[in-house]
């Protein structure tokens, strides 16, 4: 198969508008990419360009040791998947799955021996003689899954192919998606918004914010170690504490309560950044808690999350914590865990080492 290689990928309409700023990443053979970000990030600009339905204003793609940049979409050996499936609707299933095939003047039998492969793992018995319009849309995406599986392409792009199902049938398909592709040996690009998508079926995520690669590694790193702010906000649900504050000697202050700064960061203001299933109810007796106010407690059903009003400040902190767990009708006593703190730079949101 072929590694996928960008390389300073730019993409300019107008000075204005830059959607896509030197972006360069490798995608190896049988990798799950996930590009991640906010509307307008450039993710499915990226993905426009690797499919060749866009040009970069600059750059270079590579498959493998080809240099695709100028070739047209046709002649890049490349699937894509999309967010609306494209599903001809006066074709059959067989029809549409096979539809691609038949432009490369494939011989019938090798396109019945292709089918009947990808029909034995995406459960299509008896969709087959069908028309899109008689499918579910869960039906419907295997279908546009298997119209990209027959292809054998070089590199497999999908575009947010879940975001028009249901959240029953998103969580399904997704599993799915996972073993369909568990089994592939080419490069694997997809696009979404959806931070369940990234973090499940990812070998790697790239975040991407204003054009800019904010952050390339694996989902537990991109969760546990965030590169930046931006990251550490985005990433988690619910959203990471992000609390500003000043330093006075070796500690940050959070009200009247302390937190010991790392021996390696000296600067006058820095953010620091929990996450709210890592903050804990103080236990009877432990010193250094933090007292606050509940504001508001919202039933998830397997937690509480509360929005705590830090004490003698008008800071908000939200913690996550079991329902079987008492509290205070307002005070609560709350342990920010040293071991699961981050740091921030406030002036370039860049993580402290």
């Amino acid at each position: 198969m072929a590694q996928l290689k960008l390389r300073a990928l730019n993409k300019t309409y107008n000075p204005q508008v830059v959607p896509l700023k030197d972006l360069s990443l490798d995608v190896q053979d049988g990798e799950f990419l996930t590009l991640l970000g906010p509307s307008g990030c450039g993710k499915s600009t990226t993905l426009r360009l690797i499919a060749g339905l866009e040009q970069p204003t600059r750059g270079e793609i590579w498959i493998g040791d080809r240099n695709v940049t100028e070739q047209a979409p046709g002649d890049r050996n490349i699937a894509m998947v999309f967010q609306s499936y494209a599903l001809y609707p006066h074709m059959t299933v067989y029809d549409n799955i096979a539809s691609g095939l038949k432009l490369r003047r494939m011989p019938a039998s090798e396109i019945r021996q292709r089918i009947e492969e990808v029909n034995r793992f995406l459960g299509l018995d008896g969709l087959l003689k069908r028309k899109p319009g008689q499918l579910s849309g869960g039906q419907r995406q295997r279908v546009a899954l298997a119209r990209a599986l027959v292809r054998r392409p070089d590199v497999f792009l999908l575009d947010e192919p879940l975001s028009n199902l249901d959240a029953l049938l998103r969580e399904q398909v997704r599993a799915e998606l996972k073993q369909i592709f568990s089994d592939q040996n080419a490069p694997i690009v997809y696009v979404t918004h959806d931070q369940t998508e990234a973090m499940t079926l990812s070998t790697r995520v790239a975040v991407l914010n204003d054009g800019y690669l904010q952050q390339l590694d694996s989902p537990k790193r991109i969760y546990t170690r965030p590169a930046n702010r931006f990251v550490a906000g985005f990433i988690g649900s619910p959203q990471m504490n992000l609390l500003p504050l000043k330093c006075d000697q070796n500690c940050a202050m959070l009200g009247r309560y302390p937190i010991p700064l790392p021996d390696r960061i000296r600067l006058p203001e820095v953010i620091l950044g929990i996450r709210p299933e890592h903050v804990r109810l103080a236990r009877p007796g432990e010193t250094s808690t933090l007292q606050g106010q509940v504001m508001l407690v919202e039933n998830l059903g397997m937690s509480d999350l509360l929005s705590v009003q830090v004490e003698g400040t008008s800071i908000g902190l939200r913690a996550l914590l079991s329902p079987d767990q008492s509290w205070g009708e307002k005070n609560i006593s709350l342990v920010l865990p040293a071991e699961s703190l981050h740091w921030f730079d406030p002036q370039t949101g860049d993580r402290l080492p």
